[in-house]
C-alpha cells in the first residue's frame, strides 16, 4: 500500500525539499502541500491522507491548533499528525503531543528519520526525535507538571512479557528491535503493544514510555526474567 501524505509548510523550499525526500521512495506519495494552516485543515478533511506533516510556525492557524483540529481528543475521525519544526522547545513538543500528534521531529533531523517516522506512523506507532525522547521521558520521570502524563498504574496491571515490552519502549527501541531482543515475531510485538496500550487506557508509545518511567517500570534494576 502507498502512504499518502500531505506537506504544511509557510516555506516552499521546505515543503519542495520533503517532497523530493519522500517521493523517491517506492512506497509514499506527497498528495498535496499548504502554506497555511488553515489550508493544512481544509486539505486534509478533503483529501484524508494517512500521514500529515505539520509545521509549527505557519499563518492563520499555527501548527498546534492544526494538530488540535484533525488529531485531538475531541475528533471523531482522528489524522495521524507528524509535527516537525525548526525549534527545539519542551512547550512545542507538549502541546503537540496533547494535541494529538503521533510524532514530532526537527527539520534538521534528515531524510532517513523523516521517511522513517512516516512509516512509523502511517503504521499506528509514534515518532519522537531521538534527542527530545531522552530529555521528555527525564521529564515524565521526574515528575514536571509541564507534562500531562498518564495515570500511574501498578506494574502487576501487566502481564510479565507485556513489562518487558513497556521497559523497552521506554528504553527507545523500535518494534523491531524489540522483537530481537525477546525473540518473538514482529506480529506478537505488536499485539503486546495494542494489549498495554488497552490496559494503561494510554494511546501510543510515547505515552507507555512515560508509563514506564512514572512507574519505575523503566527503571535500573526491574528487568523481568525475559530480558536477562
Amino acid at each position: 500500500m502507498t502512504i499518502k501524505v500531505l506537506i504544511a509548510d509557510d516555506q516552499n523550499m521546505v515543503r519542495t525539499g520533503f517532497r523530493l525526500i519522500l517521493d523517491s521512495q517506492s512506497d509514499i506519495e506527497v498528495v498535496g502541500e499548504a502554506a497555511d494552516g488553515a489550508a493544512c485543515v481544509e486539505m486534509a478533511r478533503r483529501l484524508r491522507p494517512d500521514v500529515c506533516l505539520v509545521d509549527i510556525s505557519m499563518p492563520r492557524l499555527n501548527g498546534l491548533e492544526v494538530t488540535r483540529l484533525l488529531a485531538g481528543p475531541e475528533v471523531i475521525d482522528p489524522l495521524r499528525v507528524v509535527v516537525v519544526t525548526t525549534f527545539d522547545l519542551d512547550e512545542y513538543v507538549y502541546g503537540s503531543l496533547r494535541g494529538g500528534a503521533q510524532g514530532f521531529l526537527l527539520k534538521d533531523s534528515g531524510p532517513t528519520l523523516l521517511i522513517e517516522a512516516v512509516r512509523a506512523v502511517a503504521a499506528g506507532d509514534a515518532m519522537v526525535c531521538p534527542s527530545i525522547t531522552v530529555r521528555l521521558l527525564k521529564r515524565f520521570s521526574a515528575g514536571s507538571p509541564e507534562v500531562s502524563a498518564p495515570r500511574p498504574v501498578a506494574p502487576s496491571v501487566l502481564t510479565e512479557r507485556e513489562t518487558a515490552v513497556a521497559r523497552l519502549v521506554a528504553r527507545g527501541l523500535t518494534n523491531q528491535e524489540i522483537s530481537r531482543s525477546l525473540a518473538v515475531s514482529l506480529s506478537t510485538t505488536k499485539s503486546h503493544l495494542a494489549n498495554i496500550q488497552t490496559k494503561l487506557g494510554v494511546r501510543n508509545r510515547v505515552e507507555i514510555a512515560a508509563w514506564a518511567w512514572e512507574s519505575r517500570t523503566a527503571h535500573p534494576g526491574g528487568a523481568t526474567e525475559y530480558e536477562r
